[in-house]
């Protein structure tokens, strides 16, 4: 009954979820322009930069030596920027020093 038909093979698709993570903003900005870059010219479908909140670490610490006087406080802060690139296949690119890349991978 079914012999004549032709089977076709199911091809899974798979979404790629890039995330990067640097201290140094310009290089990471190379990183997302080579990402991307490197998506297009194979004609693959991407879901541009997407931007998540950046991470502000901040440290209060006490100025005074002693346990005498006025209480002064120095604030010290680093900013993570965070962004976040969709694709659909991960592509080979040179990343640059300090920038952390997590990738994940989803069936659609």
């Amino acid at each position: 009954l079914f012999k004549d038909m032709p089977v076709e093979p199911e091809v899974m698709i798979h979404r790629i979820r890039i995330t990067l993570t640097c201290h140094d903003v310009k290089s990471l900005k190379k990183v997302c322009a080579d990402l991307i870059r490197g998506a297009k010219e194979k004609n693959l479908k991407v879901k541009g930069l997407v931007h998540m909140p950046t991470k502000t670490l901040r440290i209060p610490t006490r100025k005074t030596p002693g346990g005498e006087g006025s209480q002064t406080w120095d604030r010290s802060q680093m900013r993570i920027p965070n962004p976040s690139v969709i694709g659909r296949q991960m592509t080979s690119i040179s990343i640059e020093p300090g920038v952390e890349v997590e990738a994940t991978i989803a069936d659609s």
